[in-house]
């Protein structure tokens, strides 16, 4: 059986954040992740949806887009689209060069890759009378037993709730709050649409639109820092609709819609990238097919009886600050990575 003293589970931002500061600090862990790549809910991903370093952001998280040049509203189907001069330019932030995997990339860069397990999944976790063993199932069929002192949950508590078996069973008080905690941005999808040039912006438009026809229903300029030119939008239709429909049809919409809005140019993209994260099993259930609450603060207990000492939390949505975002992962990590560190001085 292996074992270290810190299994991190979920190798997203919170749990590589985690890992990497555990490992500057001399802790034995292993980060294990059911995905074939690291970084979760954040993809950077090129023309034909597969991690890029120069790429675009298929992740759950907004970031700056180009914002020079007029609006373009529609609210109608049998009406024309309208453009509108916005009176104040908008305020604008920083947006990461290769995209927020590149933030990904930097924090597993910091990590050995004995010490990075990818494909990965924990089944089920049983306390012991010293320890924590999690069994883990490889994408090949594949088991093992993993021994840890600590268990450090970087994932969604709705989707740990879902996907690992606990032994003893978690207070049922805890359980429920898990899966009622939604998955921030789990029912989502976005759509991109790369083109050999951003014509758009030469024809005095922002590539910002808003749409109450669909399907998508918010788009922005997605171009990137190398001046790879793209559009992306959030659909507006729902999760079970989109399963329905099928991908290559609501791509079609997607870029039909495209040319409404900014001319007959945008009906020829290079490619098109659709990520239904509602789709991805490795990040939504069942339960996040419909619209959720966005996290907010609240009681910090998310671990109780038993398990409390052995299991701490520390995905997004259990942040004390800013769940569901990036700097709430960012939080959530930090306070995991101060309690570990902390009961290894007490002993």
């Amino acid at each position: 059986m292996n074992s270290c003293k810190v299994a991190v589970i979920g190798a997203g931002l919170a749990g590589l954040y985690t890992a990497q500061a555990l490992h500057a600090s001399g802790v034995d862990l292993l980060l294990v992740e059911a995905r074939d790549r690291v970084g979760g809910r954040i993809l950077t991903a090129g023309n034909d949806g597969a991690p890029s370093a120069d790429g675009f952001d298929l992740g759950l998280d907004s970031f700056l887009q180009h914002s020079t040049g007029d609006v373009v509203f529609e609210r109608m189907s049998r009406e024309e689209p309208q453009r509108f001069s916005p009176a104040d330019e908008n305020q604008q932030s920083m947006r990461v060069s290769g995209g927020t995997g590149a933030v990904v990339q930097a924090l597993a860069s910091r990590l050995p890759d004995s010490r990075i397990r990818l494909g990965t999944k924990v089944a089920a976790i049983a306390l012991k009378d010293d320890a924590v063993e999690l069994s883990l199932q490889g994408f090949d069929g594949s088991t093992e037993l993993l021994r840890a002192e600590y268990v450090v949950a970087a994932l969604p508590p709705r989707l740990l709730d879902a996907t690992v078996v606990f032994s003893p069973a978690q207070d049922p008080v805890i359980a429920a709050r898990w899966r009622n905690t939604s998955t921030w941005m789990a029912p989502h999808a976005k759509f991109f649409a790369i083109y050999d040039e951003a014509f758009w912006r030469k024809e005095g438009l922002s590539g910002t639109a808003q749409s109450m026809v669909g399907p998508m229903v918010e788009i922005h300029d997605a171009t990137t820092n190398s001046g790879k030119a793209a559009v992306f939008g959030f659909l507006g239709v729902g999760a079970d609709q989109r399963a329905s429909v099928g991908d290559e049809t609501l791509k079609q919409a997607c870029v039909e819609q495209l040319a409404r809005l900014f001319g007959p140019r945008a009906l020829t993209p290079r490619a098109t990238i659709l990520k239904d994260w509602a789709a991805d099993t490795f990040t939504a259930t069942i339960a996040d097919r419909t619209g959720g609450d966005h996290p907010v603060p609240g009681n910090p207990h998310w671990v109780t009886g038993t398990w409390e000492g052995r299991l701490i939390m520390a995905g997004s949505e259990t942040s004390p600050a800013e769940p569901g975002y990036l700097a709430g992962a960012i939080v959530a990590a930090k306070q995991a990575v101060a309690d570990i560190l902390f009961r290894g001085e007490l002993k």
